[in-house]
């Protein structure tokens, strides 16, 4: 087994080589720009790792990791759109740098060119990755779709709210995984149980992610603590938070998630003040620690060499433990 870090390096430089403009300059120019902006590359990790770790060779499932990764970029030069976001990981988004039309019309052939990825396996495989690859894209625009509603709904669910993260992000992670399993031919069981694995980490993730976007260290958290009280966002918190406060606070929560004060210092720690004596937070931490400790329990029923099985609870717990 590799390194994380080895993983994706040999991802990098093989995106570097693949990752290349060509004619017509406005359409290919901005695919090779969001790819090469860089990230932590999880999901292509993730399907290298799960490849070798089901005792395949993690290069052969260097196509599938691509596909993941440009397919995971694709999502999110549309969703820039959608969202009118200026800057993606400091620089401009494809939009602002270019022009609407040009983004979605790359953002498109960015989906067909992870699908032609696909096309460099044998046929089974190739029926198998395909298959996987179409449910979860599906899932994520239609995860997507519930986040938008969300945004103008009064009323949603925790268990709506759970079953949103889960298909605009869990299902990717899980995809991942099971995607470098196929390309490793392992069993039908494998495959399942490693894409449940990842699915519940995925949940686990999304969570922890509001958890930090609220009470993480404005040092090192990587965007501005409050965004999304800023963006009266319906989180795991203030939707736990209404259902467990006081009705008057219950309403005051209601009232600030309403407003937009130019400056939102007072609005952020007021709503930070009541997620905690909600219990909310505390509620969300506990979310957090089931799902992550139900992937885990995943684990126990993989068929693989117990080194390989602390390779992914390191993984896990490097995921989880994390400030940003």
């Amino acid at each position: 087994m590799h390194t994380i870090d080895r993983y994706r390096e040999e991802f990098e430089n093989y995106l570097s080589q693949k990752a290349v403009s060509r004619e017509p300059v406005n359409l290919y120019d901005p695919m090779v720009y969001i790819l090469n902006l860089g990230g932590k590359r999880v999901r292509p990790v993730l399907v290298l790792m799960a490849a070798e770790i089901f005792g395949g060779d993690h290069k052969k499932a260097l196509d599938a990791a691509l596909a993941i990764e440009i397919f995971h970029n694709f999502s999110l030069v549309h969703d820039d759109i959608m969202d009118d976001a200026p800057l993606r990981r400091g620089k401009q988004t494809v939009h602002e740098k270019w022009d609407v039309n040009t983004a979605i019309l790359s953002g498109d052939a960015m989906l067909i060119r992870a699908y032609q990825l696909f096309e460099n396996y044998p046929g089974e495989t190739f029926k198998q990755l395909a298959e996987l690859f179409s449910k979860t894209a599906i899932e994520v625009c239609e995860g997507q779709q519930y986040d938008i509603d969300f945004e103008t709904r009064d009323k949603v669910s925790i268990e709506e709210y759970l079953k949103m993260i889960e298909f605009k992000t869990a299902v990717l992670v899980g995809a991942s995984l099971k995607m470098g399993a196929i390309v490793a031919n392992t069993s039908r069981e494998n495959c399942e149980r490693i894409y449940e694995f990842g699915r519940l980490l995925g949940i686990a993730f999304q969570l922890q992610d509001d958890y930090l976007d609220a009470f993480g260290d404005p040092g090192s958290f990587g965007k501005q603590v409050g965004g999304d009280i800023i963006e009266n966002k319906k989180t795991f918190l203030y939707l736990t938070s209404l259902q467990e406060a006081a009705s008057r606070e219950a309403v005051q929560l209601e009232h600030l998630y309403s407003v937009n004060p130019p400056d939102p210092t007072t609005k952020i720690e007021t709503v930070k003040s009541l997620f905690e004596s909600s219990g909310a937070a505390e509620l969300t931490r506990r979310e957090i620690e089931k799902y992550t400790r139900r992937a885990f329990d995943v684990l126990e029923d993989l068929d693989i060499a117990s080194d390989k099985k602390e390779v992914l609870y390191t993984f896990g717990k490097g995921l989880m433990h994390r400030e940003v």
